[in-house]
């Protein structure tokens, strides 16, 4: 019986040590990545602000061509909605709501994650005039990860993770646009 309590007590502290830890992590995290696109502001901004365009540009939207998509309201507002749904787990179903457009500049919008995991994050992209015939764009997403998920914050570095999608979209983008 004494050797089934010192077990008891090691799996307690086993499972303990990571839950305490957890109370002390920072959850939050945060990636952004640039470019420079040849094309006036507006222009660009014109077609970022439109949520079906990532369709063209976006890595997550490439990696499941047969994902079910479905919009609700007028696309380049707010409030429009793109929800998705794939059997691919690095797709998986959610939306995205455009909640904030400053015009000519900057669109935010929340992403809600429903499969394989329940997350809501935060995305956005900026518009930053270079010249009249250049615009710097940035991509970023954030969020936090609740107890005691932001743990894993210690174990994944998002920057790594979701940076590299965030560029090539971003090179997707850049050459679209300045094909137009």
């Amino acid at each position: 019986m004494k050797i089934v309590k010192i077990i008891v007590i090691v799996i307690v502290v086993i499972v303990a040590i990571p839950l305490i830890a957890a109370l002390f992590v920072n959850g939050e995290y945060a990636v952004e990545r640039e470019t420079i696109v040849k094309k006036p502001k507006q222009v660009v901004f014109d077609y970022v602000k439109h949520i079906k365009n990532q369709n063209n540009y976006s890595v997550w939207n490439m990696k499941d061509p047969n994902a079910k998509m479905d919009y609700k309201g007028d696309d380049g507002t707010v409030g429009f909605v793109s929800s998705w749904q794939s059997e691919n787990k690095e797709v998986g179903w959610g939306e995205q709501e455009i909640k904030k457009i400053t015009e000519g500049s900057r669109v935010d919008m929340e992403l809600r994650f429903t499969k394989p995991m329940t997350m809501t994050d935060n995305a956005y992209m900026v518009t930053e005039a270079v010249d009249s015939t250049q615009t710097k764009v940035k991509w970023g997403f954030f969020g936090k990860s609740p107890y005691p998920m932001n743990l894993m914050c210690l174990l994944m570095d998002m920057d790594k993770m979701v940076g590299p999608d965030l560029e090539k979209g971003l090179d997707n983008m850049k050459t679209i646009v300045e094909k137009q």
